[in-house]
């Protein structure tokens, strides 16, 4: 398995791979295998993993004598998203209530690990949403995107359960992805190096001090810019 395997992802998917298998009652072990690199091509990775649907497997077993059933099927592909596979360190919440922070904008983080911007908006394992001003960043909630992907358009879902941000932050998204997440009102901003998420605060609480005027408005401030400024990455 070791040659479907991305180096560096062996272990992870591995162990991903193993939990699903049990929780399918101790399936065929290489027909999952064998389903998943057609479903996903080779070699395997955690972020393709993060991909996999309740449709995808059904149709992995629709020929078993002894089929999953369908919740077991959804525990399989919460365990093949990341779900107990690893032990997971989180920022710790801080408390917010509405308009605790004024002048603040709301950004969402496409995250795999930590506190880390290292998600794709498609299929990161979850979104870390700041509440932030020039001087504070807080984190006030972790949300897990697992239920969009039974979605029928899971991109969409994805969008609308950030439709209270202003901002989003991955490493990275495609075309039509972003046209879905602008016209739920989200402006993205893709940074494809990754990195930790409160570096890349650190710049827009930078940008906050002079805002362009769509983030000024967001903000509730005036902005001090002539003509309009694409908010980036450095």
């Amino acid at each position: 398995m070791n040659q479907q395997v991305a180096p560096g992802h062996v272990k992870e998917v591995a162990a991903r791979i193993g939990l699903a298998a049990r929780s399918l009652g101790g399936c065929d072990l290489a027909r999952l295998i064998e389903g998943l690199l057609e479903r996903l091509g080779s070699p395997l990775t955690t972020d393709k993993l993060n991909t996999v649907t309740v449709a995808d497997l059904i149709r992995v077993f629709a020929e078993s004598r002894d089929a999953p059933t369908k919740e077991e099927i959804k525990q399989a592909v919460r365990y093949l998203g990341g779900e107990g596979s690893e032990v997971t360190d989180l920022p710790a919440v801080q408390p917010y209530s509405e308009g605790e922070l004024p002048h603040s904008v709301r950004l969402a983080v496409a995250s795999n690990t930590s506190e880390n911007l290292d998600g794709h908006f498609g299929s990161c394992k979850r979104f870390l949403v700041y509440q932030v001003t020039q001087t504070e960043a807080r984190l006030i909630e972790i949300r897990d995107p697992a239920a969009c992907q039974e979605a029928e358009d899971p991109n969409a879902a994805r969008a609308q359960m950030l439709a209270d941000c202003q901002l989003l932050y991955v490493q990275s998204i495609g075309g039509p992805a972003a046209a879905k997440v602008i016209r739920a009102g989200i402006h993205p901003v893709k940074f494809p190096n990754g990195g930790a998420a409160l570096g890349a605060i650190e710049q827009l609480q930078k940008t906050l001090l002079a805002p362009p005027p769509w983030l000024a408005r967001a903000i509730g401030v005036k902005s001090s810019l002539a003509s309009r400024f694409v908010l980036s990455e450095e």
